[in-house]
């Protein structure tokens, strides 16, 4: 196959494709080598939120996650961008009451939740969202945390300076095994740096985490609890109708994440394999199949997992009536 080749993910109505998502692809093992690639696989790109199960490395490394008994859901949480569902909602402020925090220490703005029936309760009860509700107030809570294990000041912990934010930048260059001194720099919408870093470095990342053997005993530990955690609680990383919960359900052995403008992970503990995907045009329907197909090619769907989710390998196109009027799949090609 040539690299020049993408994946695209074709939007077809009636019997007409009428829309063409472009993907960049690539799976890495955990000693670096590219087992497939279709696109631009070093063309330089922000993580975002697919990055979180990396960034959570601290809190477990530290021993923050042990001295404040963080259960498996609660790890779990610090890599989630989650609907805001009460379950999360309320594991964030649990969390926080016990390292004495609150919700005013949280440096995320507030925003309603992604679950439309959450945002309804919300709406009929006249409650106004709060930091809580941010999708990433999990991470932060996950930072916070370790900020109150080793003794340092809250406050600033989004900026870059910040000992939070050189943890995390140290963790992501050494398991991507990126020089990310001079790359692009932004800022995510929760708050913090963005880094920018090859989608190839992201799956490495992704396939160390998947297969950390070679990065020490305590980075080893953790990134296999932080895997471990995400599959066994795959509801507090998304939640209701998101393809990162369901997929986790439906397979039990792959840890997916998303993250903004249609960057997808996947973590492959059984083969130490990372999955990194980039839809060009920044659309999340293109990656989640993109990232679906590239694992069925994997042959790591069974069978009853993919009946389970096969709404999501090939989703339906439906109108207002519900009526199935097209589909969404995915082929190699050049666009």
């Amino acid at each position: 196959m040539k690299l020049s080749e993408t994946l695209l993910v074709d939007v077809i109505r009636g019997n007409l494709v009428e829309s063409v998502h472009q993907c960049d692809c690539v799976v890495v093992n955990a000693a670096g080598e590219t087992i497939m690639a279709w696109g631009e696989p070093d063309r330089e790109m922000y993580a975002r939120s697919s990055i979180k199960p990396v960034q959570a490395l601290p809190l477990v490394e530290s021993g923050a996650a042990d001295h404040y008994n963080f259960s498996p859901a609660e790890v779990a949480l610090s890599c989630a961008s989650h609907n805001s569902e009460a379950v999360h909602v309320k594991a964030v402020k649990d969390v926080l009451g016990r390292i004495g925090l609150g919700e005013t220490d949280l440096e995320c703005g507030p925003h309603r939740p992604y679950d439309e029936a959450s945002s309804d309760d919300m709406i009929r009860e006249g409650v106004e969202p709060c930091r809580l509700h941010n999708n990433c107030s999990g991470k932060h809570m996950g930072f916070l945390t370790t900020t109150a294990h080793l003794g340092e000041d809250p406050k600033g912990y989004i900026k870059a300076e910040h000992g939070v934010q050189k943890r995390i930048l140290e963790a992501m260059s050494e398991t991507s095994d990126c020089d990310l001194s001079a790359t692009a720099r932004g800022t995510d919408g929760c708050g913090i740096p963005v880094v920018g870093m090859s989608l190839s470095g992201l799956a490495r990342s992704m396939a160390r985490m998947a297969d950390p053997s070679g990065l020490g005993a305590v980075r080893e530990v953790a990134a296999k609890r932080i895997v471990a955690s995400m599959i066994a609680e795959p509801h507090m990383v998304a939640g209701r109708n998101r393809m990162d919960t369901l997929a986790m359900q439906a397979m039990g052995n792959v840890a997916f994440k998303a993250g903004a403008e249609g960057v997808m992970i996947a973590i492959v503990p059984e083969r130490g394999l990372g999955i990194a995907v980039k839809a060009r045009d920044g659309n999340s329907r293109a990656c989640e199949v993109a990232a679906l197909w590239i694992i069925n090619k994997l042959d790591l769907i069974s069978n009853s997992a993919a009946r389970e989710i096969a709404n999501l390998m090939e989703p339906d196109v439906k109108n207002r009536n519900d009526l199935i009027v097209g589909k969404i799949c995915v082929h190699e090609g050049t666009a």
